[in-house]
């Protein structure tokens, strides 16, 4: 099966993308399964029960978060109702919303989905490896497919991760960092791993806001609002073909996706 990851979804040019193009590209690229993060979806941080419905309603099958996770109290609800949207599951245990989740693709194969947040330059949470194990002793064994978006800021953290899963989950693929990193690899054990997939939104900008605003706080010290740009719109993802039935990633892609012209998608996987 081919499974597409798509990077951090920043505000409503990235929105507008993904439900422009999901089902488009479900249809052309053979997608049985596609997973969102979605944690920069409201105007940069965090996302709304609206946006969540229109990212499921566009074709998106599962949502990852992060960081920015509860930064909307109203999604606190769809959290816990819902079973195709995760939170960090090495936040604590009494924070809202599933540590992991199963749910299957159209051809009805089970697709185990979970999301860690790294240590190193972030927020303090606790150890990601722990809650791997953990998550993965609580997914049942008969779910093969197995994905992992690892929110971290480091990639020195995302490879230690890749490694000590490597032949225990399909593809570790790292998201937060918002630019898209050239180590797209398939590890011995048969695990597809990227340090980042990149950023979906404006790319005409700094990680998804304006470059005046960000340049001039960075270089003033004098507060401005960092607002989400607009130029440059780009969908960037993971694509992994993965065998169902041992779980073992095939084969790893980068793919940038554009509108052009005529609501023309232009899509390229390397």
């Amino acid at each position: 099966m081919r499974i597409l990851l798509i990077g951090d979804i920043v505000g409503k040019p990235g929105r507008r993308i993904v439900t422009a193009a999901v089902r488009r590209l479900k249809e052309s690229h053979g997608l049985d399964f596609v997973i969102a993060n979605a944690e920069n979806a409201a105007d940069g941080s965090g996302i709304t029960p609206s946006i969540y419905k229109d990212l499921i309603g566009a074709g998106v099958d599962c949502i990852t978060m992060g960081d920015h996770v509860y930064r909307r109290k109203e999604i606190n609800d769809v959290l816990e109702a819902e079973s195709n949207i995760v939170k960090p599951a090495n936040f604590p245990a009494a924070a809202p919303g599933r540590d992991w989740t199963v749910v299957r693709s159209e051809d009805g194969v089970p697709v185990g989905v979970f999301n860690l947040l790294g240590r190193v330059y972030m927020r303090p949470v606790d150890c990601p490896f722990i809650a791997a194990d953990r998550v993965l002793d609580e997914m049942p064994a008969e779910v093969k497919v197995r994905v992992l978006d690892f929110h971290a800021e480091a990639t020195s953290d995302k490879q230690v991760m890749g490694r000590y899963l490597d032949g225990r989950v399909s593809a570790v693929l790292g998201t937060h960092t918002h630019v898209a990193t050239a180590d797209k690899q398939i590890f011995p054990g048969g695990t597809a791993f990227q340090c980042d997939v990149g950023m979906t939104g404006p790319h005409e900008s700094i990680i998804g806001r304006k470059i005046d605003r960000v340049l001039t706080t960075t270089i003033t010290f004098n507060p401005t609002q960092f607002q989400v740009a607009k130029g440059d719109v780009r969908l960037c993802g993971a694509v992994v073909d993965v065998d169902p039935e041992t779980g073992r990633a095939e084969a790893i892609h980068r793919m940038t996706t554009t509108i052009e012209g005529e609501n023309e998608l232009a899509v390229r996987l390397e």
